[in-house]
């Protein structure tokens, strides 16, 4: 066709160019990975956006800081609990520093994991006048995970401390326990922590 023909419908042709370019770019970022904007809140822009959190049409979801995880409970007696049996030896907390989500069980010190993710532990017993050697561990559903020794003799007070990463399962239990030695002399200003680092 002559370039003079095309003059009159060169307007059109361009707006047929501009249509047909549109759907292409937005095919293109489609493609790419999501764009990620780090501020009070992790916001994520996907076009396949996960079951997991609550999405919307433009393929945007929000995750908000409601999924906090932290507990912190320490010891303010030395009074042993007439509930510590020779059987269960675990290790109880009076008192509740920090508890959000209010995952800790204070009447039974035991930690219950709200989801799947790497948690952090840390924890210092602190025997008092007590020259036997205790073994503190850190039990997930009843199995040892890492343990801390305090076996000094000629001091009034010493602690046994120790702290790890360990991956939890919805429903999974994480106490203290003590595997050698007592606590005769009380273990006041013992403390045990935890939280959840990130869910998996």
């Amino acid at each position: 066709m002559h370039p003079r023909l095309l003059l009159p419908h060169l307007p059109v042709l361009l707006v047929l160019l501009l249509l047909m370019w549109g759907p292409m770019e937005s095919m293109s970022q489609n493609d790419t990975e999501p764009i990620i904007l780090e501020g009070k809140c992790l916001v994520v822009c996907d076009s396949t956006p996960s079951s997991e959190p609550a999405g919307n049409a433009l393929g945007m979801s929000v995750r908000s800081g409601s999924g906090r995880v932290a507990f912190s409970a320490s010891r303010q007696t030395n009074h042993e609990p007439t509930d510590m049996s020779n059987r269960t030896m675990i290790i109880y907390f009076d008192n509740i520093l920090v508890n959000v989500g209010t995952h800790f069980d204070q009447e039974s010190s035991v930690f219950l994991a709200p989801r799947r993710g790497v948690y952090s532990f840390n924890f210092h017993v602190v025997k008092a006048y007590n020259r036997q050697t205790i073994q503190v561990s850190l039990m997930l559903n009843g199995w040892p995970m890492i343990s801390a020794f305090a076996g000094d003799q000629d001091v009034t007070r010493e602690a046994a401390t120790n702290a790890g990463l360990v991956i939890m399962e919805k429903g999974d239990k994480a106490y203290l326990r003590l595997e050698r030695g007592n606590l005769m002399g009380g273990w006041k200003y013992s403390t045990f922590s935890g939280f959840l680092v990130f869910p998996l």
